[in-house]
């Protein structure tokens, strides 16, 4: 088995996956809570698929679900780059019979997708169609309210390596052997 690999967050991929998104996505699909899901959901999904996240944001326990823990500054820094508005939606989204303000994404140019591999491209694609077309904001919150959302405190980092809790199983004698030698090695 490998041992984990080494992340630390790429703040410009970060900023270009933002980017990437509220181009891509409906604006009428798009808010805060489902911009914060396709961003965690590519990363764990490529974590799990590739062997790394795209961006290696850092994501925490949010009260709705998991959310990236740089999202307002990268979208201020898009914002001032004039390569996104953000514009209040009229009204506010009722959660939990709590009021909350909505905002709408606008791409003002196109972003580049130049950092990105295919691989990634398409992870991203899938993630944002299937939570663009098939969840509301609210759905796709309570849905992220998993076993490892559940387990962490809010504002607590939520590691990729997480991603795995989704594959248990059955430990085996051949588990129990590469934890032995594994913890042997540490020694």
């Amino acid at each position: 088995m490998t041992p984990a690999p080494d992340i630390s967050l790429d703040r410009e991929k970060l900023k270009a996956l933002v980017h990437y998104v509220c181009h891509r996505a409906p604006e009428d699909r798009l808010g805060k809570t489902k911009l914060n899901k396709i961003l965690y959901y590519s990363d764990i999904e490529a974590y799990v698929a590739l062997g790394a996240p795209i961006t290696g944001e850092v994501y925490v326990k949010h009260q709705y679900g998991p959310v990236s823990a740089h999202i307002d500054e990268v979208l201020e820094e898009l914002k001032a780059e004039q390569a996104l508005a953000i514009a209040e939606a009229s009204g506010f989204h009722v959660y939990s019979g709590q009021r909350y303000r909505q905002y709408r994404y606008v791409s003002l140019r196109r972003p580049s997708v130049q950092s990105f591999t295919a691989d990634e491209i398409a992870i991203v694609e899938e993630t944002l169609d299937d939570i663009c077309q098939n969840y509301t904001a609210r759905e796709i919150s309570e849905a992220s309210h998993g076993l490892v959302w559940q387990s962490a405190r809010i504002g607590e980092e939520l590691p990729y390596y997480t991603a795995f809790s989704h594959f248990v199983g059955e430990i085996n004698p051949d588990d129990v052997r590469w934890a032995d030698q594994h913890l042997a090695s540490r020694r």
